[in-house]
């Protein structure tokens, strides 16, 4: 590990929260949009908004809808960025901690999130072996957090692209609404996992962050 020292991941991790938390906002008005998406196409599947007044109505639910499905996918892809960056950081400072405690190269803290099949263990893995290099000395590993945060990501990216595949392809009342509702609690399953991402980027930086002043350390400590 020659050359590898520590540095501070707290302005990436505060950044990757801050970011975060507007992916819950986003997906927030995702959801007071798909309301309105789904009060529409009720009316249109239980025949009593038909008439001169479901047309502009309906076009202005879809279109409230599209803009939040947008801002959703900006937000959610300025996160990931940051989100994997911090992750990096966290992972160099974790070698350090112990440079045998990874089962994954480093090159897997970006290819694991893209690459097909992998991504779906490859990131758990990857941030499981960072906690457990970053806690304290013979502490019993608890993955709790991170198994149940990796769980809520899985259900909402899958589940999510699944419901938008149903949406953009409804073409009655009845198929509109249930793809409101399906799309809705899919986002709010997305805010439970962005709530529990953040409470990971908290602890996992705070565990580095013991680490350092429990020391010794054979490098530059964080700061």
């Amino acid at each position: 590990m020659s050359g590898t020292r520590l540095r501070s991941p707290l302005l990436l991790g505060r950044t990757a929260c801050a970011l975060l938390g507007l992916v819950a906002v986003t997906d927030l008005l995702a959801i007071g949009a798909g309301y309105g998406v789904y009060r529409t196409a009720d009316e249109l599947a239980a025949g009593t908004g038909v008439g001169a007044t479901l047309s502009p109505r309906a076009f202005r639910a879809d279109h409230l809808y599209s803009v939040a499905g947008v801002l959703q996918t900006v937000t959610w892809l300025a996160c990931g960025v940051v989100f994997v960056v911090w992750l990096h950081r966290v992972r160099v400072n974790a070698e350090v901690f112990r440079p045998d405690g990874h089962s994954k190269a480093r090159a897997w803290v970006f290819a694991g999130w893209v690459v097909p099949l992998a991504n779906f263990w490859f990131p758990r893995r990857v941030v499981l072996d960072i906690w457990d290099s970053s806690g304290p000395l013979g502490a019993p590993p608890r993955h709790g957090l991170v198994n149940l945060w990796w769980t809520l990501w899985l259900v909402s990216t899958g589940v999510g692209r699944l419901m938008a595949d149903l949406y953009a392809s409804a073409a009655t009342g009845q198929e509109f609404r249930d793809a409101a509702v399906q799309m809705m609690a899919a986002d709010a399953v997305d805010i439970a996992a962005a709530a529990l991402a953040i409470l990971l980027v908290v602890r996992l930086t705070r565990r580095q962050q013991e680490r350092v002043l429990a020391g010794p350390v054979f490098v530059t400590a964080l700061g």
